[in-house]
């Protein structure tokens, strides 16, 4: 699955959002992509879980695809 965020500006973001979906899924594949403000996961949570993960960590998301 695939998000659009916004809010994330550095490092410190991505770690955040990684703890954050690794926290419900610890085996979950996490990657950033700081400049276009996407992530994209490998996950067996639902795109909601998902979601409210993300956004409980700080990141608004602006777009699900």
């Amino acid at each position: 699955m695939r998000f659009t965020v916004s809010g994330m500006t550095c490092g410190g973001c991505i770690r955040a959002v990684t703890r954050a979906i690794q926290s419900a899924d610890p085996n979950a594949q996490v990657k950033v992509d700081l400049p276009t403000q996407s992530i994209e996961l490998q996950t067996v949570l639902s795109t909601s879980e998902a979601q409210n993960l993300i956004e409980d960590a700080g990141f608004p998301i602006a777009k699900i695809q």
